[in-house]
C-alpha cells in the first residue's frame, strides 16, 4: 500500500473551476507530502469562478497532452458549473478520465464534476453522489445516486459540494493508501 506522502496525484481542470474544490485538495494533499499536478487543456494558468465573477488563478503544471494514467496514483476532478461543462467536450479529457476509470486507481469527482464521469461512461451501475441539481443527469446515466457527503464505489469517490471537502479529501487519502483496486469497465 502506497503512503500518501509517496503518491502522485493529478487534478484535471480548466477555466471556471470551483475555487475551493481545486485549491483545498491541492493544498491539503501537498501538505500530506503528495506530489500534486494541475493538468489542463490550457497552458499558463486557469481561473476559478467565484460566486458571480472570475476568481483566483492556479498555474497549470502539465498540459493534458503530456500526462498519462501510468504517471499518477489518483485523479481529482473539481466541479463548478463551467469547468466540467468545458472539459466534457474535450475528447482528450474524456478519454483520459475513461482510461483512469478503467485502471482501478482512485478517481475523485465533486459537485458538477460527475458530469465528466457520465461523459466518459463511468457512471452506469455505480453508486455516487453529486451536486443536487445534476442528480437527474446521474440517474439518467445509470448511476445509483445517493444524497451523502461522500460515496465510494471501488475507488470511485464522489461528493456533493464544497461543504463535503473534508470527507472528500479524507477518502482520497484513504483510497490512495489502499492502492489500486479492481479494474472497472465502462458502460457499453
Amino acid at each position: 500500500m502506497p503512503s500518501i506522502s509517496d503518491a502522485r496525484i493529478v487534478i484535471l481542470a480548466t477555466h471556471g473551476f470551483e475555487k475551493s474544490e481545486l485549491f483545498e485538495p491541492l493544498e491539503r494533499l501537498r501538505e500530506k507530502g503528495a506530489t500534486v499536478h494541475v493538468a489542463s487543456p490550457e497552458t499558463g494558468a486557469i481561473r476559478s469562478w467565484d460566486k458571480d465573477d472570475w476568481g483566483e488563478t492556479v498555474p497549470v503544471d502539465k498540459a493534458l497532452t503530456d500526462i498519462s494514467v501510468e504517471d499518477y496514483d489518483a485523479l481529482v476532478l473539481p466541479g463548478g458549473q463551467i469547468n466540467p461543462d468545458l472539459l466534457r467536450v474535450e475528447d482528450k479529457a474524456v478519454a483520459f478520465i475513461a482510461d483512469f476509470f478503467r485502471s482501478g486507481k482512485p478517481l475523485a469527482a465533486i459537485c458538477h464534476a460527475p458530469w465528466l464521469l457520465a461523459e466518459a461512461g463511468a457512471t452506469k451501475g455505480h453508486q455516487l453522489t453529486s451536486y443536487h441539481s445534476i442528480r437527474t443527469d446521474m440517474v439518467n446515466a445509470g448511476a445509483d445516486w445517493r444524497d451523502e457527503p461522500v460515496v465510494v464505489d471501488n475507488a470511485l469517490i464522489t461528493s456533493r459540494n464544497p461543504g463535503d471537502l473534508d470527507a472528500f479529501i479524507g477518502k482520497i487519502v484513504e483510497e490512495v493508501e489502499e492502492g489500486r483496486h479492481q479494474p472497472r469497465k465502462l458502460a457499453a
